[in-house]
């Protein structure tokens, strides 16, 4: 291509060679880098590739377009359009072949000298040719030449590296008459062959796109645009087309030639090169004039449920190949996303690989993978002999979450404390909630302590609000019950102190401080230190031992308990003992956090209890109990305002029992939420209270909505119903209205009486045949206008009739299948109707129907109504 920039050329059939043309035609073979040192005569592409040159042909001056003969036979035939408008045949080490012989140097003449600007050969019917010439007012600028060649089978074998001779033409290799002769007065600037059709050539005319029809040469379809330069075919989607003008990209369908069906970004200079991807759908590449940079434009078609196509979404991207400027540009044929680009000048060639996009998906069940290219990637991780992965993803909160789903947990409203149990019973944080709930519960349902006039239980409001209200606290001495010491411990009581006694869980009723029961639970549970330091914070040193020396003799009790048993025997209040000296100094070895606190009490000034209350290791609830007998009015409400504080902070569970339901409450679960991801323990949690503001609060209502999309997502769908029907009966406001009911074709009323606002004489739905009992009078009309109702498909009954007192669809096996049931269920008499043909009936005469088949019941109706529905075939996971 005299003075042009240069052009690439696959070999349809050798995928390791291409041409280069400009000045004279270059045959390459490309290949792997066989050494460090690149031999002579090879030319580096990238660090894996490089090119040798195999053929030079410099013998048809002034080329200005090439084209590659599509057959395997002859090999290496080319045809060349020049500057006046001739199109020669020529090859590249092929001379000595026979048929190669009778091809090569033949040349067609049009009438008229011109340009040649484009050329492109029939991939069915090879022997045709396509030139596109410039205008010329007499001629016409469309030529389809006949080779008119007998192709044998022999073919040679390319040799090394020649230079071919000129040839000795004759009249006789001169052909001057076309076979086809298209576009008078016109000028062709591109050309291209449709695909779906032979007979069809799309030429980029003057002023319009036109589809020339090679059996009716009179007639051709056009539309009018500017964008005819670079015109070719999707090779995946045959009716798609791509053509340019100046710095835009037009994308046509033949199927509506009308205008483009999209126009891409424009771009700041002419493009000088546009070509589809061979090897990946809908990907389309373009180069603009001076520039390194090749733009990507990634068509995606979303289908919709009825087979139409909406209008792409497109991916833009660029790619580099090289730092020089690009002259043109060659997709590989069949290695994908691979393409060789060469520069404007000195032909430096690139082989370069456009990498894809990767797309990740994760799913709902931890599984990982990522689609690139035609390849889809399963992420296996190898988690070695210790089971590293497989302990991740047990130890992973989703995981946790859709384990207690499946064993229902949060569901149980009786028993709340059992939901511990539910979710595994090994996260004592998750206990400790579960149990404030309990107690919570407990204490709302005892009528005496809900406050009048208010909905919400003060137990509710948690024990930081609780000591607050309190009023009316008495001092009262109390002397050590199982010692010979007398010394009286001051201790405070309150109704409010006692109602938090209850809620930790220490007594069961009233003022009663009788702590035996919660003794025999903790001895139950083998919670042996624990039931000690509750018995001695009760000044009963003698259950205190008794305790201990029972957890000592239990089976695989802790000997070591009898000693500290021994040394709380010989408990004395001389502040100069040398007990106290010694348990002061030696508490802080104990291991347990309860023996630890139970010599910190004992040692302890009166009212300075710091040694206990600030013992991080010792429950919650146990701490604030024990706050509650021995803080005065003014220390109690310190400690617990700075305990809370804590727990909201480090988003501790168990700091719900100060904080209670509130919007202290809803900071915590906040802060545990950050922490863990738990959104299934917050929802159940937040919905334990009475309705209130705390609902309504904009992160509550997130959490339930995420909680019930998780649900959706791991196709629980029978789970997040049940978490639905709970909501509803903890929050009735949370129900959703009426969205959806049947209405009359004539009139628009609505047919059920129960969506609507006023009911009619007292009749409900259950008359219009929802209820399933073939007892119920059947309306079949309109309660307002009294038109009757649409026929079901199947029976023919107006709807309304129950589906019991329904004859079939005439068929017998299909009656046997609708009546094998003694009980019809209720959505069997539902109204249903396909939203595209509107053709329906009874719901369970229609999924009766479509079991066996596909189309619509109606005659001549070929709508297949239930492939329409994209979740019709899904199965929910927790289907039994």
């Amino acid at each position: 291509m005299s003075g042009s920039k240069p052009d690439i050329l696959w070999s349809p059939h050798h995928p390791d060679r291409y041409v280069i043309c400009d000045s004279e035609l270059g045959l390459y073979r490309i290949g792997p880098v066989a050494s460090a040192e690149p031999k002579a005569g090879t030319l580096p592409l990238s660090e894996e590739t490089a090119a040798t040159l195999l053929a030079i042909n410099s013998d048809t001056p002034y080329m200005k377009c090439v084209a590659w003969y599509p057959k395997h036979e002859p090999e290496c035939l080319l045809a060349v359009g020049q500057a006046n408008g001739r199109v020669v045949l020529t090859s590249l080490g092929q001379t000595h072949n026979s048929t190669c012989k009778e091809l090569v140097g033949k040349e067609f003449v049009p009438k008229h000298a011109r340009q040649c600007n484009t050329l492109a050969w029939n991939p069915v019917d090879s022997n045709l040719l396509a030139a596109g010439l410039d205008k010329h007012r007499a001629d016409f600028s469309v030529l389809i030449w006949d080779i008119s060649s007998k192709f044998s089978s022999e073919a040679g074998v390319a040799a090394d590296k020649i230079r071919l001779s000129s040839l000795d033409l004759d009249s006789s290799s001169v052909v001057t008459k076309p076979l086809y002769e298209l576009g008078q007065n016109d000028a062709c600037l591109s050309l291209c062959w449709l695909l779906r059709d032979p007979k069809l050539l799309l030429a980029g005319m003057h002023r319009n796109l036109a589809i020339f029809d090679l059996r009716n040469t009179n007639q051709k379809t056009f539309v009018n645009t500017k964008a005819i330069q670079g015109v070719t075919v999707d090779p995946h989607f045959h009716d798609r087309v791509a053509s340019f003008y100046e710095g835009q990209v037009a994308i046509w369908d033949l199927r509506k030639f009308e205008k483009p069906v999209l126009t891409l970004t424009e771009q700041p200079k002419p493009l000088t090169k546009v070509a589809w991807c061979p090897t990946r759908t809908g990907l389309l590449a373009t180069l603009t004039r001076d520039s390194n940079i090749i733009r990507l434009y990634d068509m995606q078609h979303t289908p919709t449920p009825i087979g139409d196509e909406t209008e792409p979404t497109i991916i833009e991207r660029s790619v580099q190949p090289c730092e020089s400027q690009i002259g043109s540009f060659a997709w590989h044929p069949s290695t994908q996303n691979r393409m060789v680009v060469v520069s404007a000048a000195n032909r430096v060639m690139t082989d370069f690989t456009v990498f894809e996009r990767i797309s990740l998906a994760w799913s709902s069940t931890t599984s990982l993978m990522w689609a690139c290219g035609r390849h889809l990637y399963d992420c296996l991780e190898d988690g070695g002999a210790d089971g590293g992965v497989e302990s991740a993803i047990e130890k992973d909160i989703a995981t946790k979450m859709r384990q207690r789903a499946e064993s229902r947990y949060g569901h149980d409203t009786v028993q709340v404390w059992r939901n511990h149990l539910l979710a595994g019973g090994n996260d004592p944080q998750l206990k400790c909630l579960w149990f404030d709930l309990f107690y919570m519960k407990q204490c709302a349902e005892d009528m005496e302590l809900k406050l009048q006039g208010n909905k919400q239980s003060v137990v509710y409001s948690g024990i930081k609000n609780i000591v607050k209200t309190s009023s009316g606290t008495t001092e009262s001495r109390r002397c050590w019950s199982g010692s010979d010491r007398q010394t009286d411990v001051l201790r405070y009581v309150s109704e409010e102190r006692c109602l938090a006694l209850r809620l930790c869980g220490w007594i069961s009723r009233g003022n009663d401080m009788d702590v035996e029961v919660f003794l025999r639970t903790l001895e139950q549970e083998r919670e042996w230190e624990r039931a000690a330091a509750v018995a001695l914070f009760n000044l009963d040193i003698r259950r205190a031992i008794l305790i201990l020396n029972k957890g000592a003799t239990a089976e695989k009790g802790d000997l070591n308990l009898n000693v500290v048993a021994m040394a709380l025997s010989g408990y004395t209040d001389e502040k100069s003992s040398l007990w106290r000296e010694m348990c002061g100094s030696l508490r802080l070895q104990l291991k347990n956090p309860y023996l630890c606190v139970m010599f910190a009490f004992l040692t302890s000034e009166p009212g300075v209890y710091d040694g206990v209350l600030y013992e991080s290791s010792v429950a919650v609830r146990d701490r604030v109990a024990f706050a509650c007998m021995f803080l005065n009015d003014a220390q109690l409400p310190r400690y617990i305002d700075k305990l809370t504080t804590e727990m909201k902070e480090s988003g501790n569970l168990e700091g719900i029992l100060l904080t209670g339901l509130t919007k202290d409450g809803v900071d915590l679960m906040e802060s545990y939420v950050d922490r863990t991801g738990d959104v299934q323990t917050a929802s159940f949690c937040m919905l334990k209270g009475s309705p209130g503001d705390v609902l309504k609060d904009p992160r509550v209502q997130c959490w339930i909505e995420n909680y019930r999309n998780l649900l959706d997502a791991w196709r629980f769908w029978h789970k997040r119903a049940e978490f639905d029907i709970h909501r509803g009966k903890l929050d009735p406001s949370s129900k959703p209205l009426a969205q959806v009911f049947v209405s009359c074709n004539f009139c628009g009323k609505s047919i059920s009486y129960s969506c609507s606002p006023m009911p009619h004489q007292g009749r409900g739905f259950s008359q219009y045949g929802v209820s399933g009992s073939p007892t119920k009078s059947k309306v079949t009309s309109c309660p307002g206008c009294r038109k009757p109702l649409p026929r079901c498909a199947l029976c023919l009954m107006n709807m309304g009739t129950p589906v019991s007192n329904c004859p079939g669809t005439g068929k017998s096996e299909e009656k046997v299948d609708l009546t094998r049931e003694n009980k019809l269920a209720q959505f069997n008499n539902w109204f249903t109707w396909c939203h595209i043909c509107r053709h329906g009936g009874h719901a369970g005469h229609m999924l009766s129907w479509f079991r066996d088949h596909t189309e619509c019941p109606v005659s001549a109706c070929t709508c297949k109504c239930m492939q329409l529905d994209t979740t019709g075939n899904l199965v929910p996971s927790d289907s039994s």
